[in-house]
């Protein structure tokens, strides 16, 4: 009973912020935009940034009636896109698309200046948990078989990450810290070949997202034991949250957004945040998002956003010196 007047309770919180959304994204300050606005992505055409990024523009260019044009820099680990963004005028004609690749940028210290002071966060997109997976032969049904497995042979066992410094490194060193495990990082040059290696035997488990994994979940090939997510989702809606199979708190998701020059004017912030909240919680595109196990992010206004970014990017440097985690 709790559990479903707490999801009445969410979803009226959630009709009222997007009704408040849908008001104040038919008001604008006079004369914005009066020219095409530029989004700035730090990697190449492809991947989830690029596609989120892609459909926020495009539903601010439905909105607005103005060219919203997807720019996209890559390198440095977004380490340029976010510079050229951080030099730009504070106008709100160039704004930045990122994943959470921007926080970890400041925290590892890959950006010379604080992300925290360069950028404004305006809104948060879509988010997109991982599925924790293992090989098959893996004698593990469930999370709690996997920790004790874990703590019964300490080193003995690997995950595979995106890369040191990841949302995905970071992520199994926080569950590493939280469970009381010792389990080896193997680094991959991407997410796509630590799925590869755990099929064949050669890792463990790692995390994936469920466009890259899902099938192979489904054909037997992996064992997805939970997803990281805050609740089940959709696609595989028999799976439990980690938190529900034995590791309360812990989560991990990829989410996209949207960031602007500090010194922006408060009133565009404002102006994007309200639009991209109404387009991105549009029936249609929520139905979109849910075939490739993405959702879009709950409403709040840019200073709730701001307020989330610094708890996290606080999280995240904890997470990072309790681990001992350095990259080159």
């Amino acid at each position: 009973m709790a559990t479903s007047l707490e999801a009445i309770s969410a979803t009226v919180l959630i009709t009222a912020v997007l009704a408040c959304a849908v008001a104040q994204a038919q008001e604008r300050p006079a004369g914005y935009p009066s020219k095409p606005i530029r989004v700035v992505i730090g990697i190449a055409a492809g991947g989830g940034l690029d596609a989120m990024t892609r459909l926020g523009a495009q539903k601010l260019a439905e909105r607005w009636g103005q060219s919203v044009i997807v720019d996209n820099r890559p390198g440095g680990g977004t380490v340029l896109g976010m510079d050229l963004v951080a030099q730009a005028q504070p106008d709100g004609y160039t704004l930045l698309g990122a994943s959470d690749t921007l926080m970890l940028n400041g925290v590892f210290k890959r950006a010379t200046y604080d992300v925290r002071k360069t950028f404004i966060p305006i809104v948060q997109l879509t988010t997109q948990p991982y599925l924790l997976i293992v090989n098959p032969a893996v004698p593990a049904k469930s999370v709690k078989d996997l920790v004790a497995l874990a703590k019964a042979k300490p080193g003995a066992m690997s995950y595979g990450s995106q890369g040191v410094g990841t949302t995905g490194h970071i992520g199994w060193e926080r569950f590493k810290l939280m469970t009381g495990t010792d389990i080896v990082h193997v680094p991959y040059k991407g997410a796509a070949p630590a799925v590869i290696d755990t099929i064949s035997g050669q890792i463990e488990m790692t995390f994936s997202n469920i466009v890259t994994s899902g099938a192979h979940v489904r054909s037997g090939k992996l064992r997805g034991l939970a997803i990281t997510g805050p609740r089940r989702g959709q696609v595989f809606p028999d799976m439990p949250t980690v938190t529900e199979a034995g590791v309360p708190g812990f989560e991990l998701a990829n989410s996209y957004a949207y960031f602007a020059p500090a010194g922006t004017p408060l009133a565009i912030v404002r102006a994007i945040n309200a639009v991209l909240i109404q387009g991105m919680h549009a029936p249609e595109t929520v139905k979109h998002l849910a075939a490739d196990g993405s959702e879009p992010v709950a409403p709040a206004t840019p200073e709730e956003f701001r307020a989330k970014f610094e708890r996290e990017y606080a999280g995240l440097e904890k997470t990072v010196r309790a681990a001992k985690i350095t990259i080159n």
